[in-house]
């Protein structure tokens, strides 16, 4: 069974850095992709950054272009994200998760990703 933990969450001041990992356990295959995803507070849950498997390729939302970075290391199971200069918009709860080669793969459709983990809480002060 994929589990997906995340961690690094926390409280911060606008400009400042955090950086957030997503543990993954049980995945016996190479994914497609694993990507990060944020909901706010009364607003849908929206895409921020994915890393396809095969060649490294990164992807990111427009919003975070630039300030965030997506990667990986494989000996440790584990997705980061590094967030930098960080805004009090980016306030979200944040998930990772595992798009898999089975229907469709649509790196910022949250709806093609097929395991999710708890999420983190990131808030950022102005």
């Amino acid at each position: 069974q994929v589990q997906l933990v995340e961690s690094g969450g926390g409280l911060v001041q606008a400009g400042g850095s955090l950086r957030l990992s997503c543990a993954a356990s049980g995945l016996t295959f190479s994914p497609y992709a694993m990507g990060w995803f944020r909901q706010a507070l009364g607003k849908e849950r929206e895409f921020v950054a994915a890393i396809r498997w095969t060649d490294y390729s990164t992807y990111y939302a427009d919003s975070v272009k630039g300030r965030f970075t997506i990667s990986r290391d494989n000996v440790k199971n584990t997705l980061y994200l590094q967030m930098d200069n960080l805004k009090p918009e980016d306030t979200a709860v944040y998930y990772c998760a595992v798009l898999d080669w089975m229907g469709p793969r649509r790196l910022s459709y949250e709806d093609d990703y097929d395991y999710w983990g708890q999420g983190t809480q990131v808030t950022v002060s102005s």
